[in-house]
Formats: C-alpha cells, structure tokens, sequence
C-alpha cells in the first residue's frame, strides 16, 4: 500500500501501488529489419498458390465424399496453424459447398475424430451443424461408449468440439463431462507432443483461446506429426515469424508513443503501466497483418480505457470522478475543471486528444461515424465507471442485479467492441454500430462472463511481489472493494462464498453457450464483426483464465509475451 501527496491536489491519499511494468523501454530499442520483413513477405507469397492447391484440387483416387472430408480436415488445420486467413474466399466455397451434403457425407462415417472435426469447423464458421452426429458414439444405454476412451486424438476433439455446445445441444453437456473423465489420463499415455496439446487444451480450449496462441502451440504440435505436410508446416513458420515481426514493430511503436506522453510525471502511481500486455491482448481482436494500423489504433484506445478505468476506480474523489464524467460528458471541460488537480486535467486532455487522433485518422476514409460511436459506447462506459466508484465510496452492496446493471457495462465489452470496430474501415458500417448500440444478446452475454471473470479472478488472489520481496494479498476485499458481484450475490441470496462461486460459474458457463448460439442465429451482420465479438470473448478466457492477467500479468501472461516477441521462432 502507498500514499500519494504530491501532485498539487495537497491531500493525503492511500491507494494501492502496482507492480510496475516489467518491460520498462525493451521494445523502444527492439531492432526492425524491413528488409527481412520483405523477404518473408515474398517467400510466403510464393509457397502461397502450393497451399491454396490443396485446398481446392482433388485427386482421382478421391471417391466419393473423399475429397470434401480431406478439404474439411485441411480446413480444421490450416485454422489451427494460424493460416486460414490467406484462403478465406476458398473456404467459405468449400464449407458452403459441403455444408449442402453434410448428412450425406457423415452418414458411414464412424470416426469419432473426423465427426468431431467436423463439428467443429462447421460450427466455427457459422454453420450449424447437428450435434444429433454424435448418437452414433452412444451405447445402447444411452451413453457414450467406454471404446472411446481409448483414442486420444477422437476424445481430444471430441472435448474441443463440446465447447462450441449452445443451450439446446444436450448431447454436448454429456460429450464435455465423458471427456474430461477421460483427459488426464489420456494425457499421461499419450505421445509427448499429443500430451501437450490435451494439457493446454484442458488449461483452455481452442474454441476461447486466442487465435495466435494456438497457432504458436499448434504449429509445435504438427511438426511432431509424422505425417505433417511439409509444404503446409513451412507455410505456417514462415506465417507465424512474419506476424512476430510485425507485432514487434508496432509494439515499437506504441510504446514510444506511450513514453512521450510521459504518465509517469504526469499522474501519481496508480495507474497500470501496461503497454506491452495491452499490444499482446489487441491481438486477440484481430491478429492478421492487414490489420496492423487497427491494432495500432486499438492499443491506445485499450490505454485510454485503463488510464479511465484507474482514475475512477483506484484515485479519484468523488468530486474528481464526477468533474471528470461530466467533462466527458460534454466533450468539454465543465465549470470545475479549472479548479480539479492537475493529474485529472491531464487525464480529461489524454483522453480528448487520442480521439482527436482517432478522428483524424479514420476521417481520411470517410467512416467518421465510427469514432463517433465509439465516443457514445464511451460516454456510457464513464458514467457506469461514475456509479461504480460512488457505490465503492461508501462501500455499498447493491441486489445483484442492480450491480450488473452498471458492472456489465463498466467491464468495457460495448467501448471495447466499438473501439475495435473503429480500426476495421468499411466493414464495420453504420448498421454495425447501431447493432452494438442496440444492446445485442450476443454483447449482453459476453458482458455479464466479462463482469463475472473479472469479479471472480480479483476475489480473492495471493502471490509474490517480486518489487517488495513478499507474498502479498491482491485481491478487491483487501483494498476495500466490496462492491463485486460476488459480494452483492451473496448478500442478496444469503449464500456461503463457495457457494456463490459455483452459482456464478453455472451462470458463465450458460452464457458461453447463448454467445455460441448467437454466432449461428445472427444473420444480418457481417461475419467478421461477429468474429470481433468470439475474439473480444476469447481475449478475456486468456485475461482471466490464470487470474487477472492486465493487473497482474506475471506468469501465464508473461511467458506468452515472451514466447510471442522475444522467442521468435526458428525457420
């Protein structure tokens, strides 16, 4: 615990310091090589038409459905291996093309490995396919057959596909239990690099993972397999460098922006000084290079949105926080402004100037109305930040439904959604953003597991603090935050923690399948903004997955940062 006194505002203020960045100025010296970067550009150019060949030729000995079933497994792979995104248009004629004769197609088939494929890739790509596929796999009592137990790679994919289960696929509750009896010990027989993929898919499953990260897994993986296509393998490699590359050139960049804006004498030490960790979470949003100027945009956002959130909910007064929101509220300082502390002017100027180049830099393509929008999603998020922090104050425990109310929307899911939009030009229209103001079932979903994660995982966390050499306590309670869904839960339900715990879980775990849902339902907006909405889901499985991964990214996080900017991987 710290006490700030400085920075004009003359009163005595406890807050709790964090851990400070554990990158420090290591990115503003990375070296860039362009000419590297080119040539990694044009060899994967020239392997490209190899790859694409696979997909879209077939072969005489291919009878039957043979080639379709090949071309859906190639699919599952060149997905996993981080490479889909070259072949989008190919792929979506091929699944569209077999979609049309699924039933068919599966109809002798009794691999529980390519049935569960099969699952997967059709319902990761829109398209919904039965779960009633997995009959086949039951006994005559109803359950699966205990013969599945014994094929490591059937049961992993059977696993992987439960998790795409929407609330009526009742067959995927069962396939999710029978699996994960089943997983540890397939695990400790398996083949090494097949072990290692049971045990990170148990640690997350595919499905909410961050697209980037299974490829770097996955691409480990399939090298181990012996019967890996070598063109497809070195494609993937030379895919995966280049991305590294490319991410570390914009970290670069981001983070000289972030060190010229000079936070550190410019606001007391509240604030999560995390650059880095905010570039590693963007990417979940989109990962692929044509979106490298997004993930710019984005990253500052995602600082505009931390800088917010500490203000209110680590530092302000109430006095401060509420001069503050109604600045922001205007888009212009308020009659108090002039007499707040000179942190919070700088926070509100921040805030008005990154828009400001927001603006700029959409306005060229004639897409204002993005940033326009994503000021309104904003606006909304610093008045729930407002509420939030009022209720802290005085330590009140609303109902539970009162607190999400506020909480669903102070976790950052509709800012963040519109902030990502921002960056993607024309395919996020003005039909989009009246979508996302809409308040979708698909955002309501993820927002409600965003509030709960985030409350679950700060609950209650112990660790060392390598910066004071302890084992410390960082949880909400212990800097006085009550007010938490967990609390508000059972006081409103006179409940035991455990017990609200289990009860909170259910509740995410029903969401998980609304949001699955919703993917397959919605037809009316474009593909890829719904892609935004599982990554923005699949960005939090990974912040919240190992406890609260921005304030606290040591760890888990770390050693993915490490693995992806640091250890690039050798051709």
């Amino acid at each position: 615990m710290g006490s700030q006194t400085g920075f004009d505002h003359g009163s005595v203020r406890t807050f709790k310091m964090l851990q400070p960045s554990q990158w420090d100025d290591y990115f503003l010296y990375a070296p860039i090589d362009e000419l590297e970067l080119d040539v990694f550009a044009s060899e994967l150019e020239a392997i490209k038409p190899n790859v694409r060949d696979m997909l879209m030729s077939s072969s005489p000995a291919e009878l039957g459905h043979g080639s379709v079933k090949r071309k859906v497994l190639l699919i599952y792979l060149m997905t996993s291996l981080g490479v889909a995104y070259h072949f989008e248009n190919e792929i979506e004629k091929t699944l569209a093309h077999a979609f049309e004769k699924i039933d068919d197609m599966i109809a002798n088939e009794h691999d529980l490995y390519t049935i569960s494929i099969f699952f997967w890739v059709f319902r990761t790509y829109g398209y919904n396919m039965s779960a009633d596929a997995f009959k086949r796999f039951k006994g005559d009592d109803g359950m699966f057959m205990d013969s599945l137990a014994k094929d490591a790679e059937g049961m992993l994919g059977l696993y992987e596909a439960a998790h795409l289960r929407t609330t009526r696929d009742y067959i995927m509750d069962e396939a999710l239990s029978f699996t994960m009896e089943h997983m540890e010990s397939l695990a400790g027989r398996a083949r090494p690099h097949l072990s290692r993929l049971i045990q990170n898919a148990l640690g997350l499953s595919q499905h909410w993972n961050m697209e980037i990260l299974v490829a770097m897994e996955f691409i480990s993986f399939y090298e181990q397999e012996e019967d890996h296509d070598e063109t497809l393998f070195k494609f993937s490699k030379l895919n995966f460098k280049l991305l590294q590359l490319i991410y570390v050139k914009e970290l670069k960049m981001v983070t000289k922006w972030y060190k010229e804006l000079d936070f550190a004498s410019k606001l007391p030490p509240y604030y999560r000084d995390r650059i880095v960790e905010l570039h590693f979470f963007v990417i979940s949003m989109y990962f692929e290079p044509q979106f490298s100027s997004a993930r710019i945009m984005l990253t500052k956002f995602y600082t505009v949105e931390t800088i917010t959130d500490d203000t209110f909910d680590r530092y302000a007064s109430i006095s401060e926080a509420e001069s503050l929101a109604n600045s922001l509220e205007r888009w212009a300082p308020d009659k108090d402004m002039d007499t707040q502390p000179d942190y919070l002017k700088f926070v509100f100027k921040f805030i008005l100037d990154a828009f400001k180049d927001f603006e700029r830099e959409v306005g060229s393509e004639g897409i204002s109305y993005s940033v326009k929008g994503t000021i309104e999603e904003f606006k909304r998020l610093v008045k729930s930040n407002l509420d939030l922090a009022k209720w802290v104050q005085i330590a009140h425990v609303p109902s539970f439904e009162d607190y999400m109310e506020v909480g669903e929307v102070e976790i950052t899911m509709y800012a963040t959604m519109a902030g990502t939009l921002m960056g993607m030009g024309y395919i996020a229209t003005k039909e989009t953003y009246e979508w996302l103001k809409s308040r979708p079932k698909l955002i309501q979903s993820l927002s409600i597991n965003g509030r709960l994660m985030n409350d679950m995982a700060g609950f209650e966390v112990r660790g060392n603090d390598s910066f004071r050499k302890c084992e410390v306590k960082w949880d909400d309670m212990s800097r006085g935050y009550v007010t938490t869904g967990v609390n508000c839960y059972m006081k409103q339900f006179g409940v035991t923690k455990s017990e609200a715990f289990k009860k909170l879980h259910q509740m995410r775990v029903d969401n998980d399948k609304i949001v699955n849902e919703e993917l397959l339902k919605i037809k009316d907006v474009p593909k890829r903004v719904l892609k935004e909405a599982i990554n923005c889901a699949r960005m939090t499985h990974v912040a919240y997955g190992y406890g609260e991964g921005l304030t606290h990214p040591e760890g888990k996080i770390k050693e993915y940062i490490i693995a992806l900017y640091i250890d690039l991987i050798r051709l």
